[in-house]
């Protein structure tokens, strides 16, 4: 069983709560209080303790808030609050930081990398290349660092066989997400990504705006164009447009609890199976696209 230490909270994001209930469970009047109605929301629809992820558990809580941090305790059933950061190393097996200010990512992962604990880091991984590259370089063995959107997991955005036969080559990748670049466009990028099998560079970038709304259009090595779109305060599913040489896929997210535990799932399973489960190549060419549509 391995013991796992939670780092948060920044600011519209409840993660914290959402992946410790998915390993903890959760107790339903504290989770009602937690500030984000989303969340008891899809985990009421859920069969608790059954989905728990069974080979980890939430063990350690941080939070830059102490009265925070025992809010989420009591809400995940987290058994310990750290009043530092740091005494979670030789605590804990592995770490979740679950803050999507990328801006942070580098602070708060660099003690747990640099001390060899395997560490997921939550989207999107930097806003640069080079501080993505800065974090890598951190990592004392492969595939210490994880990171993704959990929307790559979404059985809504995978492409079963079948569907990739009766659509043919693929021409063309049309993604849209509301909200803002920095922090949700990685969430149709990196489904993206591995419907393009996580193989390959992009060229050719070009970036438009119009009020808040930002698109990065690019060509992947593979032939493929690739359109991504963050549409600020525009009201929209999140949704994906596959076109192939014989027909077309329109695929849209709905299942936020699925995503959330298949990769959390992962990432415990690379830990166990000491594997890779976010390439180095993969990280990088999202925050590739990132950094471009962050760019004045």
């Amino acid at each position: 069983m391995l013991r796992l230490g939670v780092i948060g909270l920044s600011p519209g994001n409840g993660h914290p709560y959402s992946w410790s209930a998915i390993f903890n469970g959760y107790d339903l009047r504290e989770m009602q209080d937690c500030g984000f109605p989303v969340i008891p929301d899809y985990l009421s629809k859920q069969s608790f303790p059954e989905e728990c992820i069974r080979s980890a558990k939430v063990t350690h809580v941080w939070t830059q808030d102490s009265c925070l941090s025992q809010k989420i305790a009591r809400a995940t059933l987290i058994p310990n609050v750290a009043d530092r950061v740091e005494d979670l190393v030789g605590e804990v097996d592995a770490v979740l930081l679950a803050r999507d200010d990328a801006e942070t990512h580098f602070q708060y992962a660099a003690p747990f990398l640099k001390a060899g604990l395997p560490i997921y880091i939550d989207k999107p991984l930097a806003l640069s290349v080079a501080e993505a590259q800065a974090m890598l370089r951190l990592q004392r063995h492969s595939g210490q660092l994880f990171s993704c959107s959990a929307l790559r997991y979404a059985r809504e955005f995978l492409l079963d066989p079948s569907q990739r036969e009766a659509i043919g080559d693929l021409i063309a990748i049309d993604a849209s997400v509301p909200k803002d670049w920095e922090k949700y466009a990685i969430h149709v990028i990196d489904p993206a990504l591995r419907i393009l099998g996580d193989r390959g560079v992009f060229a050719h970038q070009k970036v438009t705006r119009s009020d808040d709304t930002t698109t990065v259009r690019a060509v992947h090595s593979s032939g493929t164009r690739v359109s991504i779109t963050a549409l600020g305060r525009q009201v929209a599913p999140i949704s994906i447009h596959v076109i192939g040489s014989r027909g077309e896929v329109q695929m849209t997210f709905k299942d936020t609890f699925r995503a959330f535990r298949a990769a959390l799932q992962d990432f415990v399973d690379g830990i166990h199976s000491r594997d890779v489960r976010s390439p180095p190549e993969r990280l990088l060419a999202a925050v590739e696209l990132i950094e471009a549509g962050c760019r004045p």
